[in-house]
């Protein structure tokens, strides 16, 4: 088994603190797997990747199960505690070397030009500054490198997006850790200067009522390969 290097994560270091949320997202996002049918998503997400992987955002490492053999190192950004200490086990549990490392995605802990890809998955939604977190995944990215983006956001109809606006200025970021329900990750990821590959909108779950959070995109794009 490969050794795997983890950040400690001292309370000083730690960019983002929700104890209470984290505990009930990290219970709820491994029923998700099956119910939800984020396994699947996360597969998809995932497939034909190689080379060194930076994740912005880790979680608790429910995606690491599912980087494929090609992929030679993944460097794992997690800047809340408890979900950081939890991605460590799951690093430990990883076919693939994966280090865990606190950090924001605001300002990246790693060297410029330094990976082939980039994974950001459910993190659009709750940084405090999407277009510098998007300049950091360009930074860290060699020229031509993959960004693959599995996201959340505005979506529906009028009366929905309506809601997602509502929830936004009010009670959902207080409760739900900083998310935000009516942000349009892809707008983001296309303002970032980043060439837009194939997406599609995904629900979830696919099956039952629309929630605010239902309306996802998975989807690929790259840094210009002419970038200097």
């Amino acid at each position: 088994m490969p050794i795997r290097s983890t950040g400690s994560g001292k309370a000083a270091r730690d960019a983002v603190h929700h104890p209470l949320f984290a505990r009930f997202y990290a219970r709820v996002s491994v029923k998700a797997e099956t119910r939800a049918g984020m396994a699947g998503i996360r597969e998809r997400l995932l497939a034909g990747l190689a080379g060194r992987v930076i994740e912005i955002g880790a979680g608790n490492g429910l995606n690491f199960a599912h980087y494929p053999p090609t992929v030679s190192e993944v460097v794992a950004i997690e800047p809340e505690r408890h979900l950081r200490q939890l991605a460590v086990e799951a690093a430990l549990r990883s076919d693939v070397p994966v280090d865990v490392a606190p950090g924001a995605a605001e300002a990246l802990p790693v060297k410029s030009e330094a990976f082939d890809a980039a994974v950001v998955s459910l993190v659009l939604c709750s940084v405090r500054d999407v277009p510098r977190a998007l300049a950091e995944v360009r930074r860290v990215l060699r020229p031509g490198g993959v960004v693959r983006f599995f996201e959340h956001g505005r979506g529906g109809g009028r009366a929905m997006r309506a809601t997602q606006q509502a929830l936004d200025a009010t009670v959902w970021p207080r409760l739900a850790g900083g998310c935000h329900v009516a942000r349009d990750p892809v707008a983001a990821v296309r303002a970032a200067g980043f060439e837009l590959g194939p997406y599609r909108r995904v629900m979830v779950p696919e099956e039952g009522p629309a929630l605010p959070s239902s309306y996802c995109v998975l989807g690929t794009a790259w840094r210009p390969p002419d970038e200097a």
